[in-house]
């Protein structure tokens, strides 16, 4: 039994460390060499022009159309925060819930670049809070919990956002504030808003962890006192 528990602890450490060093830059956005090479619809979209890309569309530009990381110009609009482009995007025939190469939508790419207007805009435009995205198959309340986004978390629960989500790592949004989380006020913040929502406190990690356990062991006293006050053992 002690070995198994070792090992289950062993696999949760290099699972921790992984997301850690990786999930916030899983994302790649347009880079300045890319950017520098878009044409048509990709640079209209980049610099938000919505006249332009009206203008393109109407000459039979494809508006699904995608660059060599699968980004369609939605999603260049959105890295750009270029909300008149994404408008006249969708409404040109654009999929708001289209995944790019590494599975990011628009909702996802907005809450983990913490910008509230431009999530607010994809989710008007019809981004599901719901859908399924990131290599780890999180969401983006995951991943806005996991880098203490609170504004974007709060947003993302009036939504409708599912709260207990679990991803390939076996961690829940709450679960992410916490083991990837610093415990300050930020992910305190993000951590409260999930349980008033009523995100579960029971839920445990494949280790066996439940969320008072992992605050506990890491010293995250305010989020502790959050979790007892919410029921958590």
């Amino acid at each position: 039994m002690r070995i198994a528990t070792c090992i289950a602890c062993c696999v949760s450490a290099i699972a921790i460390a992984f997301a850690a060093s990786s999930g916030a830059s899983a994302q790649v956005p347009p880079s300045p060499a890319e950017i520098g090479r878009y044409e048509g619809l990709f640079d209209a979209a980049h610099k938000g022009d919505a006249a332009e890309i009206a203008r393109l569309i109407a000459g039979v530009a494809d508006v699904r159309a995608r660059d060599g990381y699968g980004r369609t110009p939605l999603h260049v609009a959105a890295y750009a925060g270029r909300h008149g482009a994404m408008r006249a995007l969708v409404s040109a025939g654009a999929d708001p819930n289209a995944l790019e190469n590494d599975r990011y939508d628009i909702v996802t790419i907005a809450a983990v670049a913490n910008d509230l207007p431009t999530l607010k805009v994809a989710l008007v435009l019809g981004d599901r809070p719901g859908n399924i995205t990131s290599r780890y198959d999180g969401t983006a309340l995951i991943a806005a919990a996991h880098l203490g986004h609170a504004a974007i978390v709060r947003e993302l629960i009036r939504a409708g956002a599912p709260l207990d989500h679990i991803n390939n790592l076996g961690w829940t949004a709450l679960i992410e504030s916490i083991i990837l989380g610093d415990g300050g006020p930020r992910h305190v913040a993000t951590l409260k808003a999930l349980v008033e929502a009523g995100a579960s406190v029971k839920l445990a990690d494949r280790s066996g962890s439940t969320p008072l356990a992992l605050a506990k062991g890491r010293g995250y006293t305010a989020m502790a006192i959050i979790l007892e006050n919410a029921g958590a053992r």
